[in-house]
């Protein structure tokens, strides 16, 4: 998924190479590059619509069910709600946009994620954080629920069952990956964020944008292109970013929030992780390996929130001998993310797949028990470049 592990890098026209997902559990690389260990997705609110593209019932005709999805919101008295687990700011941004524009057109609205239910402090900047609810306050089953920024219905987390139980699901989303769950599918893996998409279904329901919904919405589109320096960054993103801007946007805040500012401690601790980086040079094929750990102790000595530390793998990156950078960050359960990234060169997504994890060719991650050094044996061995074999 990255200063913040939240960018993504949704594939697109003359780029798709760069910006390929390969998430196995419905997940974007900050882009997000979280990513739980564990299998597939399960299916359901409806029955599944393949992922591949056709000839919608609408007759819409970028292949997407527009008048479906704006059909059904409207015939709602209620709609729920659901980002993936630990949201990034493609998820939390465009959720909470979508949320504004709801109770814009008078409908109640219940916004949600699955456990752990904690706004990451980096996004508690984010206008309309009073419409979310905790999980267990969702229906069971609600009538007509909306999945944002999900390329899996496991990506839920507790919020699969009632995505489930639907009466009727309606998916955004913009990950190739995309397991083709839901009953009405609006998912373009050439959209650069899910914030382009709920943009536009915000605009089919007659919603004007003001300040508060395009703040969401620019969060969400500067996240995931990496604040416009990915190449899914196309003239229809500055198109977009600008039509935001208009309707009040202030962008230096909103960069300033998700990635110029951080507590003192914060700086100690990327120090430590800059001394422990190790250099391997004849790794990932000879282009380079650099890598780091972080320990549960190292931050808490320093009153160090795990969500205030996706920055240090932007520091490690800047490395020019080395194609691939790590940082094994330990969260409060004793087990280690490793978060990825690559530039170009290596497909570190075909790697964290390998070992149960998943994101983007350039940025993905995966969770693993055990010793940084024997987990990073595990990825060395897993890594891989153009030409080699896979034996």
């Amino acid at each position: 998924m990255s200063g913040p592990e939240r960018r993504a890098e949704a594939p697109g026209a003359g780029w798709t190479e760069e910006c390929l997902l390969h998430d196995v559990d419905g997940h974007s690389a900050s882009g997000h590059d979280i990513v739980p260990r564990g299998g597939g997705a399960a299916r359901g609110g409806g029955p599944a619509v393949p992922a591949a593209p056709g000839v919608p019932p609408d007759g819409s005709s970028d292949g997407l069910e527009w008048d479906r999805a704006v059909e059904l919101i409207h015939d709602a008295g209620e709609v729920c709600l659901a980002c993936h687990v630990a949201p990034d700011g493609d998820a939390l941004g465009s959720m909470l946009a979508l949320a504004q524009a709801l109770r814009a057109l008078g409908k109640r609205c219940l916004a949600s994620f699955g456990e752990p239910f904690t706004v990451p402090e980096i996004l508690r900047f984010l206008p309309g954080q009073e419409m979310l609810v905790e999980p267990d306050r969702m229906p069971a089953a609600p009538d007509l629920m909306i999945s944002l920024d999900a390329a899996g219905q496991a990506r839920l987390g507790s919020l699969a069952g009632p995505a489930g139980r639907a009466g009727a699901l309606i998916v955004v989303d913009h990950h190739a990956s995309n397991t083709g769950f839901g009953g009405v599918r609006l998912v373009d893996p050439d959209a650069a964020a899910t914030a382009v998409l709920v943009e536009e279904l915000i605009r089919r329901l007659g919603v004007e944008l003001d300040r508060d919904i395009a703040q969401g919405l620019y969060a969400g589109l500067a996240s995931d292109t990496g604040s416009f320096k990915y190449p899914c960054t196309t003239p229809e993103v500055h198109d977009l970013a600008g039509r935001l801007l208009t309707a009040g946007v202030r962008p230096e805040a909103v960069s300033r929030e998700l990635w110029d500012r951080a507590p003192f401690g914060y700086l100690q601790v990327l120090a430590g992780a800059l001394a422990r980086a190790r250099l391997e040079r004849d790794a990932a094929g000879g282009r380079g390996l650099v890598w780091t750990t972080i320990a549960r102790s190292d931050r808490d000595a320093r009153d160090v929130h795990y969500d205030q530390l996706e920055g240090v793998i932007d520091q490690l990156r800047r490395t020019d001998e080395a194609e691939v950078a790590v940082v094994c960050k330990e969260n409060d359960g004793g087990e280690w993310y490793v978060s990825t990234r690559s530039k170009g060169s290596v497909d570190v997504g075909r790697a964290c797949v390998e070992l149960g994890g998943g994101g983007h060719r350039t940025a993905a991650a995966f969770t693993m028990g055990g010793e940084p050094a024997s987990i990073i044996d595990r990825l060395r061995a897993a890594l891989r470049v153009p030409g080699e074999r896979d034996d």
